[in-house]
């Protein structure tokens, strides 16, 4: 059997997650919609697809997260790592 570089490929299907957001939040949500839309000239259909991309960018730029990470990845057996994740998030708001 061939000794590839590439290993598995794991599945970029997405999940859906559904979820309640206090009012508070949702408010917040709809004024960083607004003031995206302004600095960027591009009207925000819906503010919820904003979510991913701040959850993305949240985990991107964590640091202990990704601390945390690395030390238990380095934990596994060499066998067991996860293949790497994707490059950081494309389109996450400034």
């Amino acid at each position: 059997m061939a000794k590839l570089k590439l290993g598995p490929i794991p599945s970029d299907k997405p999940v859906k997650v559904a979820l309640s957001l206090p009012g508070a939040l949702h408010r917040d949500l709809l004024a960083y919609a607004d003031i995206l839309a302004r600095e960027t000239g591009q009207p925000i259909s819906d503010p919820v697809k904003l979510i991913v991309p701040m959850l993305e960018r949240f985990i991107a730029t964590d640091r202990e997260f990704a601390k945390a990470r690395r030390e238990a990845e380095s934990a596994l057996p060499t066998a067991s790592r996860p293949s790497p994740s994707s490059p950081g998030p494309s389109s996450a708001p400034g």
